[in-house]
C-alpha cells in the first residue's frame, strides 16, 4: 500500500521547524526523521498525517557532547553514530551494548535516537535503557523549552509527554559514578526483533558494597518497568547470589505478565526472572572490576 495524501514541509533550521509546529499544532502534523517507524505505518495507513515535517536537514540536532554531569545526545543523531561514539562507549556502555540488539545495521544507519524515543514502543530497547539510566528529555516549542524526566516523558504505548507543537531536541544521560558496571540482556524471536523481555542494569559499588542500582525491564508493560524494590534491596549489600535470587523473586511476584504473539505469560515470567539474575550479576561483576 501507499500513504494517504499529505503536505510535505522541509525546514532547514530548528527555529523554522518550531515555527511550523506552532502554526500547524491544530492539524494532524507529524515529524519525520529517519522514518523507520513512521513510513511503514503510513504505507499501511495506520498513520495518516495531513502534514509531514521533515527535519533531516537540521544538522544542529545531530551531536554527542560531554558536560560536567551528563552526556547530551541530539535527537537527530543516527543510531549507529550514537552506538559507536567514543563518549557513549566510555561513559554510557549500557547504551552501546543495547544497540547491538536494535534492529539491523542498515536500519540503525537511518533511524534516529529521537525518533525512536518519541515513537515510544514499549518493546523497544533504547527507551527502556534511557528510563533505566534516568535520562531527561529537552523539549522545545516556539514559546520556550522544558526538560522532562524519563518517568514523566514515557506515558503509555506510543504515548509521550510531547505536545503537538513541541519537538524533542536533546536527550541528557547522567554520567555513571566511579565503580560502576552495566549489562543488557534480552531474548527475541530473531536477532533485531523486538524483545519478548529485556533487562538493563547499572550498578555502582564502593568497595564491596552496592551504593546505587538502576534496573529496568522492557517488553512486559505499556512502558519500561523500573524494578524499584529490587534496586532498593540491593543497596547496602554486596549483591551476593542468594540476595540477588531473593530480590528477583520478590520483584517478579509483583508483576502481572501477559501473553503475546508466540509467547505465554508463564514463559515471559520465567524469561524475565532469568534475565534479571543474569543482567544484575554481570553488572555487579563489571562494577567490581571498575572499582579496583
Amino acid at each position: 500500500m501507499k500513504p494517504a495524501p499529505f503536505t510535505y514541509l522541509r525546514p532547514a533550521t530548528k527555529s523554522e521547524a518550531l515555527d511550523l509546529l506552532d502554526r500547524h499544532q491544530d492539524d494532524d502534523a507529524k515529524i519525520i526523521a529517519g522514518g523507520q517507524s513512521l513510513v511503514p505505518m503510513m504505507n499501511f495507513r495506520m498513520a495518516q498525517p495531513e502534514i509531514l515535517i521533515d527535519i533531516n536537514r537540521i544538522s544542529e540536532l545531530a551531536y554527542v557532547t560531554e558536560h560536567d554531569t551528563h552526556i547530551a545526545i541530539g535527537a537527530l543523531t543516527r543510531h549507529n553514530d550514537v552506538k559507536s561514539h567514543p563518549l557513549v562507549e566510555r561513559y554510557l556502555p549500557l547504551i552501546s551494548e543495547a544497540y547491538g540488539h536494535v534492529a539491523h545495521h542498515t536500519i540503525r544507519n537511518r533511524g534516529t535516537i529521537g525518533g525512536n524515543v518519541a515513537h515510544a514502543d514499549s518493546a523497544s530497547e533504547i527507551p527502556a535503557v534511557l528510563s533505566t539510566l534516568d535520562a531527561s528529555f529537552v523539549i522545545e516549542s516556539a514559546s520556550g523549552q522544558r526538560i522532562v524526566e524519563a518517568d514523566a516523558f514515557f506515558i503509555d504505548v506510543f504515548t509521550t509527554a510531547l505536545e503537538p507543537n513541541e519537538l524533542l531536541t536533546e536527550i541528557r544521560v547522567p554520567k555513571p559514578g566511579a565503580g560502576s558496571g552495566s549489562a543488557f540482556e534480552e531474548v527475541s524471536l530473531r536477532k533485531g526483533d523486538f524483545a519478548f523481555a529485556s533487562v538493563a542494569a547499572e550498578i555502582t559499588l564502593q568497595g564491596d558494597t552496592i551504593m546505587s542500582a538502576r534496573i529496568g525491564i522492557g517488553g512486559i508493560a505499556e512502558r519500561a518497568y523500573r524494578a524499584r524494590s529490587m534496586e532498593a534491596g540491593l543497596v547496602g549489600t554486596p549483591g551476593g547470589e542468594d540476595v540477588i535470587a531473593a530480590l528477583v523473586e520478590a520483584e517478579i511476584s509483583t508483576i502481572e505478565f501477559a501473553a503475546g504473539t508466540g509467547i505465554t505469560a508463564d514463559y515471559r515470567r520465567d524469561l524475565t526472572r532469568a534475565l534479571l539474575e543474569r543482567a544484575v550479576t554481570r553488572a555487579i561483576t563489571q562494577a567490581r572490576g571498575d572499582a579496583r
